[in-house]
C-alpha cells in the first residue's frame, strides 16, 4: 500500500469502479467515479494539466510537479468509460492495457 499519503494520479480505483459497474450495473460506482473526478478537478488540476499530491491528507500543500503518462492512458480512459455506460465496448471481446 501507499502509507505515506501520496497520490500520483494512479488509475486503480477508477479502473475497479469501471469493471464493477460493467458487471453489476450498480450506479454507486458511477457516483464514486464522479465524486473522484470532481475532486481531481478541485485539487489536482493545474493551468497545464494535472498534478499529484505529496499527501492527500494535506490538500493545501504543494503538488508533485509531474503528470505521469498513465494518467491519460488509464485514469482518464476508465473515468470516461465509467461515465459513458452506453459505450459499445464488449469486455468479452476486448482487453485493456496500459497502452490504452
Amino acid at each position: 500500500g501507499n502509507s505515506d499519503g501520496a497520490y500520483i494520479l494512479r488509475p486503480e480505483a477508477v479502473e475497479a469502479w469501471f469493471y464493477m459497474h460493467e458487471y453489476t450495473k450498480d450506479p454507486k460506482y458511477q457516483e464514486w467515479g464522479w465524486k473522484f473526478f470532481e475532486s481531481m478537478e478541485s485539487y489536482l488540476k493545474t493551468p497545464y494539466g494535472y498534478a499529484g499530491m505529496h499527501d492527500v491528507r494535506y490538500p493545501e500543500e504543494a503538488r508533485i510537479d509531474k503528470m505521469e503518462i498513465f494518467f491519460f492512458a488509464e485514469t482518464l480512459k476508465y473515468q470516461y468509460l465509467l461515465q459513458s455506460p452506453d459505450h459499445e465496448i464488449k469486455l468479452d471481446k476486448y482487453v485493456f492495457n496500459t497502452e490504452a
